[in-house]
């Protein structure tokens, strides 16, 4: 499949807009990129504006009777990106799972730094936790998101692992996610597989610093911060996935062979000469990822809860 993935990227890599804003002072860079991002937005009717625990959501719901609840982080850096532009992506997974897609529109670096993302995450999963059987029809939670949404989604269930409340989530979807914010060798460029990405070193320092302004490399490790570095035990079932070419590759490594130690439940998918953002770029390795999370995705919500899974 390797050949094909190739041609893919490098086909799908033409037909992307550019995108970055080097050389601009950092407020004028983050004012572009979000427009840039902005502009490749596609809503979906189905997709509802509400407000959780005081935070922006995109609720999606099935038709039919909900299965369950899917907790879901965008990327961006923790700078830029909105719940909107996964709508496409989001539709899909509630009509194909038959899951509430509840996507949340967390505060942003610069101006919203560190703990600020993770402090709206929390507040939205506990909400769903305590709320979702009544306003959904189900306590069923899964938990997932893409690049910076799969460090909230790392970040978010930890702190729920140390409330006491991760009995009640049934899964976690870490998908292509940073969990070194210490900066791991492929995010410096020092990367196992060489190929065209949409991430580089410098555009990874660049948000880094906007989301944790004036700390050392080591500071950001700090666990609290880093989910790499932390205590792992406890999380539940996790499927990890990213591309052989990403800049994040090494996040995902570091992390689920750090879960499996730690006695996780882990599922973890590299794909071959994928980058960053792997699934734009349609080929038979992406199919094949697809079914992978599918089965996984219907095994979590197959299996009966986890004892202890009601809230305390």
């Amino acid at each position: 499949m390797r050949p094909e993935a190739r041609a893919a990227v490098d086909a799908g890599l033409l037909t992307l807009p550019p995108m970055g804003a080097v050389g601009l002072e950092r407020d004028e860079r983050v004012a572009k990129e979000r427009a840039q991002m902005e502009a490749m937005v596609v809503r979906v009717p189905e997709a509802q504006d509400t407000e959780i625990a005081g935070v922006r959501c995109r609720v999606i719901r099935p038709e039919g009777e909900p299965r369950g609840v899917y907790l879901h982080f965008h990327g961006g850096g923790m700078v830029t990106g909105l719940p909107d532009m996964m709508d496409v992506p989001n539709r899909d997974i509630a009509r194909t799972f038959g899951l509430v897609v509840v996507s949340a529109n967390y505060r942003k670096a610069p101006e919203h730094p560190w703990p600020a993302g993770p402090d709206d995450g929390e507040a939205v999963a506990n909400w769903l936790l305590e709320h979702a059987t009544d306003e959904f029809g189900t306590s069923t939670l899964l938990i997932g998101g893409e690049s910076a949404g799969g460090y909230m989604t790392a970040a978010v269930a930890l702190r729920l692992r140390d409330t006491g409340d991760i009995g009640g989530v049934s899964g976690l979807n870490l998908v292509y996610g940073v969990y070194d914010f210490g900066r791991s060798p492929s995010q410096r460029g020092l990367r196992a597989t060489d190929g065209p990405d949409l991430l580089d070193p410098e555009q990874i320092a660049f948000i880094t610093e906007c989301y944790l302004p004036g700390r050392t490399d080591d500071e950001r490790r700090s666990p609290e911060i880093s989910p790499a570095f932390a205590d792992l035990h406890g999380l539940p079932p996790s499927f990890f996935s990213v591309g052989t070419c990403d800049h994040l590759v090494d996040d995902t490594l570091l992390m689920a062979s750090r879960a499996t130690a730690a006695g996780v439940d882990v599922e973890l998918f590299v794909a071959p000469e994928m980058p960053h953002a792997m699934q734009v770029f349609p080929c038979s390795l992406m199919k094949l990822w697809d079914e992978r999370l599918a089965a996984w995705f219907e095994a979590r919500l197959t299996r009966p809860p986890p004892v202890g899974s009601a809230r305390r």
